[in-house]
């Protein structure tokens, strides 16, 4: 699957600012609050900062990665992307994502403008015809694959914020969309089209706790 480069960056970057202002929004909650929102159940064993920390490591990532050119692409696809970070082990992530939410330090709304601008920049500085192979951690992939897992993983985890403060609050249209491309690809390349095929048009329904990230 193939997507238009110039809506590719749009919606990733749309996707960081969707994540900014909810920072925004619930550093202003925050301050009226009794007790800090940010330690807040959100989302496993992570708080609301350990939330936003793991969320924004997909715009840190994105400028870190693109100052590391790969030799080879083992990484084909953003489906394919999905299939190798199955690997990872959840005790890993988790304890990043806690790590990351620390190092937003006493501003953690102003670190994930900062994060979202220094992402900004770091994509001006390539042009839109051309799609560098850079380094991930699950190999070598083109700046065409890697960043729609970008924009998934702050659609997704935006969401995730925004139902831990009772918000009702969902990224735009072409966000959305990008991200259900995305859902498409990993669905395809784990063989699991027919299953949700099936479920979305009402023919039969998924077990509990079904996910195409599982």
């Amino acid at each position: 699957m193939t997507r238009d480069p110039a809506a590719a960056r749009a919606a990733f970057l749309e996707a960081g600012v969707f994540l900014a202002r909810l920072a925004d929004e619930v550093e202003e909650l925050d301050e009226a609050a009794e007790d800090s929102l940010w330690e807040r159940p959100a989302l496993g064993s992570w708080d609301l900062r350990a939330l936003f920390g793991h969320a924004g490591r997909a715009l840190s990532t994105l400028t870190a990665y693109l100052d590391r050119p790969a030799a080879a692409e083992e990484c084909t696809g953003t489906g394919h992307y999905y299939a190798l970070a199955a690997s990872a082990d959840p005790q890993q992530v988790a304890a990043r994502g806690t790590a990351a939410g620390r190092e937003l330090g006493p501003e953690p709304a102003a670190a994930v403008r900062a994060a979202l601008e220094a992402a900004r920049e770091a994509l001006a500085r390539v042009p839109l015809e051309q799609d560098p192979l850079i380094r991930t951690p699950f190999g070598g992939a083109r700046l065409r694959t890697y960043m729609p897992t970008r924009t998934f993983e702050l659609a997704v985890h935006g969401l995730d914020v925004a139902a831990a403060c009772g918000l009702d609050r969902t990224p735009p249209d072409h966000v959305l969309a990008d991200t259900a491309l995305t859902l498409a690809e990993i669905a395809a390349e784990r063989g699991r089209v027919p299953e949700l095929l099936q479920a979305l048009t009402g023919r039969r329904c998924l077990p509990p706790g079904w996910s195409l990230l599982g």
